[in-house]
């Protein structure tokens, strides 16, 4: 059972990849274009070697945004607030990274935690509110996306906590200092950010947590059913509320890769979007640490290959409907198994009925 389990659950990715390939094939045929050409301009263009640097430092980005949404499906809620989860651990993990002076690694230390409180705090604004008022996660975090990108900019004002460099229009926060950067390692003519390995050791945490612990199986268990959970005496609610801090306390480090080894200030130019594409991912890598990776690089891979498009006459929002397509064949085929499995098991259960001494006596 674990087998066909594995099987259809690495087989329905695969479908829904070729199945947005095709749609894409359709398309830049209909507008007579050669698409097995274009796609090998995608693939030549995104595995260059100085792509490559810039595809694995997003996908670090989009793993965290991934992982963060992966926690919060555990528990069947809708984390779409990690846009503004990842901006006020990016903004605060900025200020005060510049306002103290401590030794190298302390100082880093002291960003992640500061980005991950931020991240948590302000996710738990959405836990409190489903869990004393029921109000929906999907709605309430909406509103905290555009309520932190409004308080963002208003805390940005140079008479506060942000400055505007001389030649620029860009309002942003006062540089972290040296000690408190994370270094680079130069490889593929590039720079990759060594947050990607603290990026992996939050995805091995988070599969020791859900898989390991008396925590993660709670939080499974109250996922699967909220009756069960508390007839079994797990506190639904405080699992509902500790879930969601801890999805918005991953998001809080979605953009501390970009803060620590590139920009070393935070401003509004950093960019949007990361809770719809970490959902998407969440559901590609099946909600697992390493389908969430390989998920994060198809999307990055995805973007950088797509401005080559443009000079072939070829619109880059192609990608975009090429993404939008997997995301919906990943729910249908994810359906599909789901139906597959069940049938399996039931067929699985008549047989051993069918076999037992007590079905045979009864016969």
């Amino acid at each position: 059972m674990t087998r066909s389990r594995l099987f259809w659950g690495t087989i329905a990715p695969l479908a829904a990849i070729l199945n947005s390939l095709l749609l894409v094939y359709l398309i830049l045929k209909f507008r007579g274009v050669d698409p097995i050409e274009m796609f090998k301009l995608m693939a030549s263009y995104g595995f260059d070697p100085r792509n490559l640097v810039s595809e694995l430092n997003q996908t670090v980005a989009y793993y965290m945004a991934g992982v963060a949404a992966a926690i919060g499906f555990k528990m069947l809620l809708f984390n779409i607030g990690i846009d503004g989860q990842y901006r006020m651990g990016a903004f605060f993990g900025g200020v005060v990274g510049a306002a103290v002076n401590l030794p190298p690694i302390l100082h880093v230390v002291v960003i992640i935690i500061t980005a991950m409180l931020a991240g948590g705090l302000w996710a738990a604004i959405a836990g409190y509110l489903k869990v004393k008022r029921g109000v929906n996660e999907v709605i309430s975090n909406i509103m905290l996306n555009f309520i932190a990108a409004a308080i963002i900019a208003f805390l940005l004002s140079p008479s506060l906590l942000g400055i505007l460099p001389e030649g620029s229009q860009t309002l942003q926060t006062r540089e972290i200092p040296a000690s408190g950067r994370m270094p680079t390692i130069k490889a593929f003519e590039g720079e990759i950010y060594t947050f990607f390995f603290i990026a992996l050791v939050v995805g091995v945490a988070y599969w020791v947590m859900l898989n390991k612990t008396v925590f993660g199986f709670n939080l499974r268990a109250t996922g699967l059913s909220f009756r069960a959970a508390r007839a079994s005496g797990v506190n639904a609610p405080r699992m509902i509320f500790i879930t969601t801090v801890l999805s918005g306390a991953i998001a809080g480090l979605v953009g501390i890769g970009t803060l620590l080894s590139d920009t070393h200030s935070y401003s509004m130019a950093f960019p949007a979007g990361y809770a719809f594409t970490g959902l998407s991912l969440a559901l590609l890598g099946r909600n697992h640490p390493i389908g969430i990776f390989f998920a994060a690089f198809l999307w990055s891979f995805l973007e950088r290959s797509a401005p080559v498009l443009e000079f072939e006459g070829v619109p880059p929002e192609i990608v975009i409907v090429m993404q939008g397509t997997i995301v919906l064949s990943i729910v249908v085929a994810y359906e599909v198994v789901a139906r597959i499995n069940l049938r399996q098991q039931q067929r699985a259960v008549g047989s051993v009925n069918v076999e037992s001494p007590v079905a045979k006596e009864a016969n």
